[in-house]
């Protein structure tokens, strides 16, 4: 990608309304552009970073051994009658068709795939089965802020769980559980497993992934070495405390909530009828789980978590290229050939090594301009080449996360980039 051909551009004024890191940085660097309170839309450099980190969460659900699928947005409100919750979830967006019919936008998804899947089981060899997707929610919030972290349409991934015993499913549960640690750690989060109300869903408890960060909206107590964390919320115990389960005394933290899981039990699988026959012939009603990551909102907290005073600090898994290569060259129609050149020759042999680019080749702008613009859009590694490197037959190379810049040889940089990019 040529940085002069890209739809979105750098800005340096801010928002009035970016009232958080991640607002901040999106906005000024043209990953999103706000439509209204609430509603973003991705642009090109911002959709990279959210396919990877959809793509990264597909990777671990297809592992885990869950099938994707798609659902409807638009949900019928029979099926919200029928568990109880058209007139209680205070943030479905509530829709008035011309042909005098009443629709709810979905926030969630329990109230279309758990009557679909009843279609799919009979008896109990149909179980376990599991089933996510990838998808836009609506949720109609009193105040949408922060960014991409809290908004009125965002991006989730939510998977369901079937189940004939109770044991089946807390053993699913705690694969889900592991596999979302792999998720947030492929991200380069590190998040916290914390124990969290089961809210409206059930009396028991459930688990969020918490990301510690002043950005977040919820308080949890924690050891150090994370053994034990919870939503105070739910918590009898308070800062200073010694934890449970070693002793550690407890740390009170801010976080952001990126994922959770909860035990559904019967709760919307009897309100479907979904049952089966044991093997005995018994007709049973199957116990169900479910597991959300807000996929926008984890670019926000990628953000949130990873950047310096200058702009975002992507990690290579999920960063919208890998490397920033930047051209300079004076007015000089020789230089500018030569540097042009060489430029030219290492964005295609990187490109051809599977290593992504985004070339700087903007001939009106200043050398200062070109490093904000390429610490603010954050990707790892840096890579200049002028007339001054080209004398020295080298490329100037600087890695985002270090203050120091450095000269690579330009017979070693391919081998050197693909090295670091496999780190």
């Amino acid at each position: 990608m040529l940085y002069s051909k890209l739809v979105s551009k750098t800005s340096k004024s801010v928002a009035h309304d970016a009232d958080s890191i991640n607002a901040k940085f999106l906005l000024q660097a043209g990953f999103v552009r706000q439509e209204m309170a609430g509603v973003y839309a991705w642009l090109p450099l911002g959709l990279r970073v959210l396919r990877k980190v959809e793509n990264i969460i597909r990777e671990e659900m297809n592992a885990l051994g869950s099938q994707e699928v798609l659902l409807p947005a638009l949900q019928s409100k029979e099926h919200w009658d029928q568990t109880g919750r058209w007139d209680s979830v205070d943030v479905l967006f509530k829709i008035e068709s011309q042909t005098n019919k009443t629709y709810g936008l979905g926030p969630t998804h329990e109230e279309v795939v758990t009557p679909l899947i009843k279609e799919f089981i009979r008896s109990y060899k149909d179980l376990p089965l599991s089933v996510y997707q990838i998808q836009t929610k609506f949720r109609d919030e009193l105040r949408a802020k922060s960014g991409v972290l809290r908004g009125r349409e965002f991006g989730m991934k939510d998977l369901y769980s079937f189940h004939a015993t109770q044991e089946d499913l807390e053993a699913f549960y705690e694969q889900a559980l592991q596999s979302y640690l792999t998720v947030f750690s492929r991200c380069g989060l590190d998040a916290k497993v914390v124990e969290a109300s089961g809210g409206a869903f059930t009396k028991k408890f459930s688990h969020e992934f918490q990301v510690i960060t002043p950005a977040g909206e919820d308080k949890i107590l924690t050891t150090v070495d994370g053994t034990f964390a919870q939503n105070i919320e739910i918590s009898e115990l308070k800062e200073g405390d010694p934890s449970p389960e070693n002793g550690q005394p407890l740390e009170l933290h801010t976080g952001v909530e990126v994922g959770n899981i909860f035990d559904l039990g019967t709760r919307f699988s009897e309100a479907f009828d979904v049952a089966f026959t044991a093997e005995d012939g018994e007709r049973i009603i199957a116990k169900m789980g479910c597991y959300g990551i807000g996929t926008t909102r984890l670019v926000g907290t990628i953000v949130e978590a990873m950047h310096d005073d200058r702009g975002m600090m992507w990690p290579a898994t999920v960063a919208p290229y890998h490397v920033h290569l930047v051209s300079l060259s004076n007015k000089d129609p020789e230089v500018q050939e030569r540097v042009w050149q060489a430029s030219q020759e290492l964005y295609e042999a990187l490109w051809a090594q599977d290593i992504e680019v985004l070339w700087d080749d903007r001939t009106d702008v200043s050398a200062g301009e070109k490093f904000a613009d390429a610490d603010l859009i954050g990707l790892p590694l840096r890579l200049v080449i002028s007339e001054k490197t080209l004398t020295q037959e080298a490329v100037e190379w600087k890695l985002r996360a270090e203050k120091e810049a450095a000269l690579v040889a330009l017979e070693d940089i391919q081998e050197a980039v693909s090295t670091v990019m496999a780190q």
